[in-house]
């Protein structure tokens, strides 16, 4: 499993949005970013964790920070999404599960005793530079937002 420590360069990556857009990390240079990994659209936990950015968007983005969310659903599956919960930022799909390893997020997971790959629910902040400035790595998604805010503290 890949670790980031505060400082290292945030691997860059590119891939399509919920619109069918390329988007790249390297697009957000000057902006800070919540980049945020999270398993499936339309499931109870990836719900509220996306609605609570949602909701903390305007106080986010007035921090000066972009939310990017990630995930391996397809661009079609993040629309859906996107628009059932009214989602003003974007979502990456990355069906190919490139970003998810290059980030080191798809990882052995057990439910049930059954063993599957999936993704780890994670979220990295990145600052101007492209630069990690924290991970956290226990995500509360029903307050996710609050978690960045007090990451920064």
């Amino acid at each position: 499993m890949l670790e980031f420590s505060k400082g290292d360069v945030a691997p860059n990556f590119t891939a399509k949005n919920q619109n069918g857009d390329n988007v790249s990390l390297s697009d957000f240079k000057g902006k800070k970013v919540v980049l945020y990994f999270y398993p499936k659209d339309n499931t109870p936990g990836c719900n509220a964790e996306a609605c609570n950015f949602r909701d903390n968007y305007q106080f986010l983005t007035g921090k000066g920070f972009e939310v990017v969310g990630v995930s391996t659903d397809d661009e079609k599956s993040h629309k859906k999404f996107e628009t059932k919960f009214e989602l003003p930022f974007t979502l990456i799909a990355d069906t190919d599960k490139e970003i998810v390893e290059k980030y080191g997020v798809w990882v052995e997971k057990n439910m049930y005793g059954k063993k599957y790959m999936g993704t780890a629910r994670k979220t990295f902040l990145i600052d101007e530079e492209g630069k990690i400035i924290t991970v956290i790595e226990k995500v509360d998604t029903k307050n996710s937002s609050q978690q960045v805010l007090d990451a920064l503290a």
